[in-house]
């Protein structure tokens, strides 16, 4: 074989794999849009005392049984954020990604949207566009301070 019958199944091998990828993402779109729409219509907003959160598997924590058998087996290796939380007068476990996570504050009540045992957002939760901009703007601040300073020194 020459270096030009090789790089032609090269090419084709490489084309395969791409066209994979794209219906591998298109399908993983369409579940994962469905999924969110039944989550839009299925959270409630309420109030919830938080004990304690921490991130672990799935087979550590209390979870009922039910729940942790119809997990994917991905998840079920994977560490997930839980919080365990007061919810009414009962105590339970939900579950939430990274960012709600980061934004829930321990021993406080909190108003949280929850759909089933996920927690969905917590109110007044600023989005991560929110986030940077309030970083870039004190960063921009404290510039600004410290030239200031400088230009006090070195005026005095």
């Amino acid at each position: 074989m020459t270096f030009l019958d090789w790089l032609i199944v090269a090419v084709v091998v490489i084309g395969l794999i791409v066209t994979g990828l794209y219906f591998l993402n298109k399908w993983a779109y369409k579940k994962m849009d469905t999924q969110q729409t039944m989550i839009d219509r299925m959270k409630n907003s309420m109030s919830i005392y938080v004990i304690d959160k921490k991130r672990d598997k799935i087979t550590n924590i209390n979870m009922p049984k039910a729940v942790s058998e119809q997990m994917p087996k991905i998840y079920k290796k994977m560490r997930l954020c839980f919080v365990q939380a007061k919810v009414g007068p009962q105590v339970m476990t939900l579950m939430c990604d990274k960012r709600v996570f980061e934004a829930i504050p321990v021993k406080k009540n909190v108003r949280v949207e929850i759909a089933g045992m996920y927690i969905v957002s917590v109110a007044g939760m600023k989005s991560p566009q929110e986030i940077k901009a309030a970083k870039k703007e004190k960063k921009l601040k404290e510039k600004a301070e410290r030239k200031a300073k400088k230009s006090e020194k070195s005026g005095n």
